[in-house]
């Protein structure tokens, strides 16, 4: 199970990343290598609207595979600024590349201090029974 150190983590096998200094104030969402493998191949991803605003557990990406579907959560409140688009093309990117070419969501959160409050890795790794 891949579970890099520098990210966070949520109970429905969402990781957070905090993006570079240039733009400390946003982070990139995904689907965990973990939380792709029990889904299987991913066929179709359904993601909101740049700019919509999401409360802190409100649906952010619905994710249909072959196994299930499931849907995941936003870890944070705030605004979508971007979504994935090679997704809608290349769904099956979120099974090779979950942590690189394989994000969801670009959010700006209205508090980032509370990035700090989601699993690390070590403790996410337990959660997962790594």
């Amino acid at each position: 199970m891949n579970v890099p150190e520098l990210l966070r983590y949520s109970t429905d096998h969402g990781w957070v990343a905090q993006e570079g200094e240039g733009q400390p104030n946003l982070v990139r969402v995904g689907l965990t290598d973990f939380g792709q493998d029990l889904l299987g191949e991913v066929e179709f991803v359904d993601l909101p609207a740049p700019g919509s605003r999401l409360a802190a557990g409100d649906l952010m990406a619905e994710i249909e595979a072959r196994k299930a579907t499931s849907e995941l959560y936003a870890p944070l409140a705030g605004r979508v600024v971007a979504v994935n688009g090679l997704l809608a093309e290349t769904p099956a990117v979120l099974n090779s590349d979950p942590y690189g070419d394989g994000w969801l969501c670009l959010l700006a959160p209205e508090d980032a201090a509370h990035f700090d409050e989601l699993m690390d890795g070590a403790a996410y790794t337990r959660f997962a029974g790594g």
